[in-house]
């Protein structure tokens, strides 16, 4: 068993873990283990906005460029219903460098591509949501290391089993950045108008991006009943709870998406609840003691009691924490409810074209 910050990203604590003394983790779990010459990635949400189908077809625009020199080495598909109706689908890329991202803006064309006046009449909505992390600024974790998602692949391997997990606190102790700060945020969410249909949303000190994944596919029989039946509709709950209510508690945005298959937008049996938070510390008060993270948790631990801790389920998530700089966030054409859009505070006059 290993710690899951990696040896050469410790350093002297200036902040306290969590860790009880002498603790065993109930269960296993693995972290991602990256390149030394891993600095910097590139998490890219590109979505599509409509009241039809027509989004899935727009997207192609962008992902068909994803295929091209310096294209992201990962990239997922996913669609998600707003509560104002609207179909959101958004592709999900991975860099391992700004240097590379940036190349490719400009030498696959996309950039000319966004830029043109062209997006502004379109029928739909645009989004292009980009954070930059250091690598000390991510932390991931997973149920089982043989199935890599989202950012784990760009990993160079998975950990060893890790110490730091199973207990409340554990995500800031894998958090290499952690180490020495607390990580809060005392800034808020700008928005800006380019003109009429543009809107950028200018970042936040210390914003955490959390991106949490179900994977039932290997489920069978009795298992899959328990997940569909019972412990899904309370996760459903729980991220209808941040998606409407979320601004009470410090949650900017949530999306529950659900994950569709590249080629043909088969919807596939996998989730994810993809969630900004104010800071660290926001996200860890609603999964520690607000009742839908409680009910979410209970019903997990009657469902793994149930079938003996042998389960095929898989979770995984990956939690980063990013500063003002390496935050941009556009919208052209999105209702005023879109992503961040939904709690920036807007800097002049800035009204909806939808």
């Amino acid at each position: 068993m290993e710690s899951a910050i990696p040896h050469p990203l410790q350093e002297e604590r200036k902040t306290p873990v969590s860790t009880p003394a002498a603790y065993t983790p109930p269960f296993p779990a693995w972290t991602t283990r990256f390149s030394p010459l891993v600095e910097r990635v590139v998490m890219a949400y590109f979505g599509v906005q409509s009241t039809q189908t027509e989004g899935e077809l727009a997207l192609d625009a962008i992902t068909a460029r994803f295929s091209t020199a310096h294209g992201p080495s990962h990239w997922d598909l996913a669609t998600y219903r707003d509560e104002l109706g609207f179909i959101n689908d958004i592709a999900i890329a991975y860099w391992a460098s700004a240097e590379t991202f940036s190349l490719w803006k400009t030498e696959s064309d996309f950039q000319e591509w966004w830029q043109s006046v062209d997006r502004e009449q379109e029928e739909y909505g645009l989004f292009m949501e980009v954070v930059t992390p250091d690598i000390r600024g991510i932390e991931t974790i997973f149920s089982d290391h043989h199935h890599p998602e989202g950012i784990a692949h760009l990993a160079r391997k998975m950990s060893d089993e890790i110490q730091e997990h199973g207990y409340w606190g554990s995500a800031r102790d894998r958090l290499p950045l952690a180490q020495t700060s607390p990580l809060n945020t005392h800034s808020e969410l700008r928005i800006s108008s380019i003109n009429a249909a543009r809107q950028i949303v200018h970042g936040s000190d210390n914003l955490c991006l959390i991106r949490s994944g179900q994977d039932w596919s290997d489920t069978l029989n009795e298992e899959r009943t328990l997940y569909v039946e019972d412990v899904e509709p309370i996760l459903n709950t729980g991220m209808r709870f941040l998606r409407d209510d979320g601004p009470t508690i410090g949650c900017l945005s949530c999306r529950y998406m659900q994950v569709l298959e590249r080629d043909d937008r088969a919807l596939l049996p996998k989730t994810f609840g993809l969630a900004h938070f104010t800071d660290l510390q926001a996200l860890e008060l609603w999964s520690k003691s607000h009742p839908t993270h409680v009910a979410i948790f209970k019903e997990f631990m009657k469902y793994v009691k149930a079938l003996n801790f042998d389960i095929k389920l898989r979770l995984w998530h990956e939690i980063s924490v990013i500063p003002a700089q390496s935050q941009y966030f556009e919208y052209i054409n999105c209702h005023p409810n879109t992503g961040l859009l939904k709690k920036g505070k807007s800097s002049c006059n800035t009204d909806s074209v939808r």
